[in-house]
């Protein structure tokens, strides 16, 4: 693609505009998720490019946009393939899906920074019993398969293409 690649604020702005009147599973405007991530990957060192893929984090898989759309989007390759990396697909076992981002540079701080936000004992708080075991046990599992474990993060996560994120 030809031309200037969207800013950070335009893709927040297009985040916003797609997830309009969505809710979380606790009734909250879906976009606070979306901040509270792309802000966590900011805190967590993340660069422009993982920043923009964290407000089209859930995008994909939300069918808030389309595949086409991302495909045809200008933004960088590697905000595409972030994206995709996190994007959960329909019937796909937990291991491909953690192999895929951690095989995609850049994509591990973004599934961090949702991680932390999804397990959120606050956010967990809002829901009903069952349903906040089963997720903080959800997310427990794929934060081990992503060996996000404990405090530590693994040095990985970050984007080798950005050396300030260590």
């Amino acid at each position: 693609m030809t031309g200037r690649n969207l800013s950070v604020s335009e893709v927040e702005a297009v985040a916003r505009a797609a997830h309009a009147g969505q809710t979380d599973k606790a009734g909250r405007p879906y976009v606070e998720h979306l901040a509270a991530v792309a802000e966590g990957v900011r805190t967590r060192g993340g660069d422009a490019g993982q920043i923009a893929a964290a407000w089209l984090h859930d995008a994909i898989e939300d069918d808030a946009l389309s595949a086409r759309w991302l495909a045809d989007v200008a933004l960088p390759q590697e905000v595409k393939d972030i994206v995709l990396a996190v994007t959960k697909r329909p019937g796909e076992e937990l291991s491909s899906y953690t192999a895929r981002i951690l095989a995609t540079p850049g994509a591990l701080l973004v599934k961090e920074a949702d991680l932390a936000h999804d397990a959120d004992p606050a956010r967990l708080a809002a829901l009903d019993e069952p349903s906040s075991t089963r997720l903080a046990a959800k997310y427990a599992q794929v934060r081990g398969l992503l060996g996000l474990i404990g405090g530590e993060s693994p040095s990985d996560r970050k984007n080798p293409a950005n050396p300030e994120t260590h």
